[in-house]
C-alpha cells in the first residue's frame, strides 16, 4: 500500500487510489488547528473557520488522488500545481484563519528569539527562495520524488517555507511595526512575481528544448501528452499563477491598509469637523 503520493513508473489510470498517509496528515493539521483554538478559548468566527478550511482543503486537493499521484510522477504542470497550493495558497489562508487571541495568547507568553528570526520577511525571501531552487533541481528532485518518504519531504518543505514566507504578512506576531503595508506588498512583488529565482525556472521550463526532470519526461504519458509540453505548461503555470496570487495578495493587503488608515483618522476628522460647526 503506498502512503503518499510518489513516482511509480506504472501506466496511469483514472481509477481512485487510497493514500492514508494523506489522510493522517489532514487529520493532524486539522486537529492541531483545533486543539489550539480551544487552548486560547478563542470563539468561533464563521469567515475566519471558513478561510481556514479553504487553507486546509487547498492542501488536501494539493496531496491526495488525482493531483498528488499525478504531480508526483506523472506530469510536471501538475507538480507546478502542487507547488502553488503547498506553498503559496494553503499557509495565507490558514494563517489569516487564525483567530485573533490565539495570536494574543502567544504574544503573552513570548515569543522565543530562533521564532522571532526565523519569521523575518529577509528570512521569509531567502527560505523560499532556497527551497524553490533545491527542490527543482533535477540532481535532488528525481531522487527524492522516486520514494514516497522523498515525496513527502518535498511537500513538507514547501509548506514550511510557505508559512515562513507569508508569516510575517499574516501575522502580527512578533510586532514589526517598520514593516508597513507599501512593505508588505513589495514583499511579496519581489517573493513571487519578481524573484529571480523564479523567473530563471519559469524561462528553463518553458524555452529549454529538453525536459527538465527525468521523473516527467521517461513517465508514462498521461492522455498523450508531450514532456516537453507539459514542461512548458508548468512554467506558464508558475508564472501564471505567481502572478494572480500576487495581485490578491497585494489587493488584500492594500485594502486592510485603508481601513487601518481610516481608523485611525476617523476621531480626528470628526474632531475636526465639529471644531467647524
Amino acid at each position: 500500500m503506498q502512503w503518499w503520493c510518489s513516482a511509480q513508473g506504472v501506466a496511469w489510470e483514472w481509477s481512485w487510489r487510497a493514500y492514508p498517509g494523506v489522510w493522517l496528515f489532514i487529520a493532524a493539521v486539522t486537529a492541531a488547528l483545533w486543539w489550539v483554538h480551544r487552548r486560547a478559548r478563542a470563539r468561533a468566527q464563521p469567515w475566519r473557520v471558513s478561510l481556514m478550511a479553504q487553507g486546509v482543503l487547498a492542501l488536501w486537493i494539493a496531496l491526495d488522488w488525482p493531483v498528488g499521484a499525478l504531480g508526483g510522477g506523472y506530469l510536471a504542470s501538475v507538480h507546478m500545481l502542487q507547488f502553488l497550493l503547498i506553498a503559496l495558497v494553503a499557509p495565507p489562508l490558514i494563517l489569516l484563519g487564525v483567530h485573533p487571541e490565539v495570536w494574543a495568547r502567544m504574544g503573552r507568553r513570548g515569543v522565543p528569539a530562533w521564532v522571532s528570526a526565523v519569521t523575518k520577511p529577509l528570512s521569509g525571501l531567502i527560505v523560499l527562495n532556497v527551497v524553490i531552487v533545491l527542490t527543482h533541481l533535477p540532481a535532488i528532485a528525481d531522487p527524492l520524488m522516486a520514494t514516497q518518504s522523498g515525496s513527502f519531504t518535498i511537500d513538507m518543505t514547501w509548506l514550511l517555507a510557505g508559512t515562513l514566507f507569508w508569516w510575517p504578512i499574516v501575522s502580527p506576531v512578533p510586532a514589526r511595526p517598520r514593516f508597513a503595508h507599501p512593505l508588505r506588498m513589495g514583499y511579496v512583488v519581489l517573493g513571487i512575481m519578481f524573484s529571480p529565482v523564479t523567473i530563471v525556472l519559469v524561462a528553463i521550463l518553458v524555452f529549454n528544448e529538453h525536459p527538465l526532470f527525468a521523473t516527467y519526461e521517461l513517465a508514462p504519458r498521461v492522455s498523450g501528452l508531450d514532456s516537453v509540453v507539459d514542461h512548458q505548461m508548468a512554467g506558464l503555470l508558475m508564472s501564471v499563477g505567481g502572478v494572480v496570487i500576487t495581485l490578491v495578495a497585494m489587493t488584500t493587503i492594500f485594502f486592510k491598509w485603508v481601513q487601518e488608515s481610516e481608523r485611525a483618522d476617523g476621531p480626528d476628522a470628526r474632531g475636526e469637523l465639529t471644531r467647524m460647526a
